[in-house]
């Protein structure tokens, strides 16, 4: 491997063009999430330095007026004059568009930030960047104002030190807010530390009094990263599956194991980017891993010579496992680079884990046996669910109606307009069918709580009657069969009490939504309503203010003498508001506050369902003890 990196490795493709008028393009968004990617641009730039060898340690920190630096010890970026652009090579990567060490001129084999155009974005969409490289015996120092140069590059003190530090605060005039959430830079910064094994992260954050710090680092790299993933839950084997290896020029590093709950968990990764839509390297991983587990339990007499052999989704249940592969000429798929497209990947993750695999089930028969066992009792509750579907459509074949009867539908048939309220009990069920525009809105009242589908298997879930009932309603299957475009409304709203039991069964509909029709939410179908916390009466005027937070409420009555109005109502349940209230307040599009539920981040949303709602209770308890004081509404 070549050390050299140096002005002539940087090419130029572009200028810098519309990125301040059009930033979404580049960024994805203006909102929070866009506003995090600055950040791991930036930081992608110093893990390919850690990739290609030349850096073990990165800071990162959020400094006190909410401005972020990056350091890095690796090469520090280029200071001599360009060829081609006859400036200084630090100022073409910092203000050109696609001008970097990542497009085959060697500066990077292997590298996450493909298209090169971070570090000059994120400069384009600060107010102000300050750039300081320790390089060739000296530190050089530049600072650019809304990606334009203050000033050529200053030669400063010498040092024996080599790196890049990069300090930007993001532009308000551009970005809805500019503040950063430590939560969620810390879990990216954590991932890549899981996924860049040896390399350490150091995240402060300097906001607060006490100030947060955080090292990261992982010499087990991905099999420390799916006991993390598993640390909430029981896993059937102690021994983490792990390969590392190298083939044709691919690095794979694969870890798996092993829990006693039902939900498969495969996360995948690309050059350190999250391939959310997955792509070769996990076909080759599935076709090996169900072709591998089928061969054992057939020559050690598990399955028999009549029994079927037993299907992937069987051989997955309860499976948590961190597929990373390192390739030089990355195919994504797609403007957000999440799916792989590399053909050859396949057959060399296939290839590769097939022989890891097979080594660890006869190595360890007892721990073989566990999971194949697993697969084979998901393989039976997979045959009843299908029984239970096939009896539901022939059900539905003879029926004059295949909604379910407590559903009151709305008279449109265009999905893009309609809405279907999934309202708690019949009481706030009446008030809604009373209340609603019948054109563009259905009800679907839900007895109970639901069954909480993170203790269950798919053919108990599907004999629930209140989740049969949705997904009845909703027509887009569930699991395998789930096809989107069937979906009979484009709005799914959940509207429960503003209590602690309108709480949870939200919660155990979004657990449902998260682990068993997950399309919806990533294509923002699901909402959750907003009804009103209090009512107050002016007697004066005889007209009704409602008030969806104690400081609306607060603020509203701080004027006004205590006998021009009544005593605020606290509403507990939806079923207090009459059908003329609830339009009002929460359902009329007009005048109504919907939250979209979004999916920021599938591995932390996996932890949290599993904390709430799965059989450890002791995580549970320390997550209410850390979040008990941001707390907003608690019934007592």
């Amino acid at each position: 491997m070549s050390s050299e990196y140096n002005a002539s490795q940087i090419q130029i493709l572009e200028g810098l063009e519309a990125v301040r008028k059009r930033p979404g393009m580049y960024i994805g968004s203006t909102g929070p999430r866009g506003l995090h990617h600055l950040v791991y641009e930036i930081v992608d730039n110093s893990i390919d330095e850690a990739m290609a060898g030349y850096c073990d340690q990165i800071f990162v920190a959020i400094n006190q007026n909410n401005s972020i630096t990056v350091v890095d010890n690796g090469r520090g970026i280029p200071v001599e004059k360009h060829p081609k652009a006859n400036k200084s090579t630090l100022e073409v990567v910092l203000t050109m568009l696609h001008a970097g060490g990542k497009f085959g001129a060697g500066g990077y084999k292997v590298s996450g930030g493909l298209h090169g155009v971070g570090a000059s974005v994120v400069n384009a969409l600060s107010c102000w960047l300050e750039v300081e490289v320790s390089r060739d015996g000296y530190v050089y120092f530049q600072r650019f104002e809304k990606g334009h140069p203050v000033a050529q590059v200053e030669k400063r003190k010498a040092t024996d030190r080599t790196g890049t530090q990069i300090t930007f605060m993001p532009d308000p005039e551009i970005f809805e807010s500019v503040i950063f959430e430590y939560d969620t830079l810390l879990h990216r910064l954590r991932e890549l530390a899981f996924l860049n094994k040896g390399l350490t992260i150091y995240f402060n954050d300097f906001r607060d009094e006490e100030k947060k710090e955080k090292v990261l680092k992982y010499d087990g790299g991905i099999a420390d990263f799916v006991k993390f993933l598993n640390k909430n839950k029981d896993p059937l084997h102690d021994q983490v599956v792990y390969l590392v290896g190298d083939r044709d020029k691919v690095q794979v590093e694969i870890a798996l194991q092993y829990h006693d709950g039902y939900n498969e968990n495969l996360i995948s990764f690309a050059n350190n980017i999250h391939t959310t839509e997955g792509g070769t390297h996990e076909i080759g991983f599935k076709s090996a891993l169900t072709r591998v587990i089928n061969d054992y339990a057939r020559k050690n007499n598990i399955l028999k010579e009549n029994d079927q052999n037993l299907q992937g989704e069987d051989i997955r249940e309860g499976m948590t496992a961190v597929l990373s592969v390192k390739v030089e000429e990355p195919q994504f798929e797609g403007q957000t680079k999440t799916k792989l497209g590399n053909s050859e990947i396949r057959g060399i993750v296939d290839g590769l884990f097939s022989e890891e695999l097979s080594t660890f089930l006869q190595e360890n028969p007892s721990q073989a046996k566990k999971i194949i066992e697993k697969a084979v009792m998901a393989s039976r509750a997979r045959e009843a669910a299908r029984k239970a579907r096939e009896l539901t459509r022939r059900k539905n074949a003879l029926d004059s109606t295949t909604l379910p009867g407590k559903l009151t539908d709305c008279s449109s048939k265009d999905p893009s307009i309609c809405e279907m309220y999934l309202v708690e009990g019949d009481s706030a069920g009446g008030s809604a069918k009373g209340g609603r525009d019948p054109r563009i809105q259905a009800i679907l009242p839900l007895r109970g709580k639901i069954l909480n589908v993170e203790k269950a298997r798919l053919d108990r879930i599907l004999g629930n009657e209140e989740i049969k009932s949705m997904i009845t309603a909703i027509g887009c299957g569930i699991g395998n069969d789930f096809d989107i475009a069937r979906a009979r409304y484009h709005k799914i709203v959940i509207m429960t009490d503003a209590d602690v039991d309108g709480a949870h069964i939200r919660t155990l509909l979004l657990t449902f939504f998260y682990r068993f029709m997950r399309p919806l939410i990533d294509n923002g179908y699901i909402y959750i309503a907003q009804p009103p916390l209090y009512k107050v009466k002016v007697k004066k005027s005889k007209e009704d203010n409602y008030f969806f937070t104690d400081k609306e409420l607060t603020e509203f009555i701080k004027d006004l003498d205590l006998n021009a109005y009544d005593k605020p109502q606290r509403y507990k349940g939806l079923g207090e508001m009459n059908p003329q209230q609830l339009w009002d307040t929460t359902m009329d599009p007009e005048h109504r506050t919907l939250l979209q539920v979004e999916l920021e981040d599938a591995i932390s949303a996996d932890e949290i369902f599993t904390i709430l709602m799965g059989d450890k209770v002791e995580p549970r308890k320390e997550f209410i003890q850390s979040n008990a004081l941001l707390v907003q509404n608690l019934d007592i």
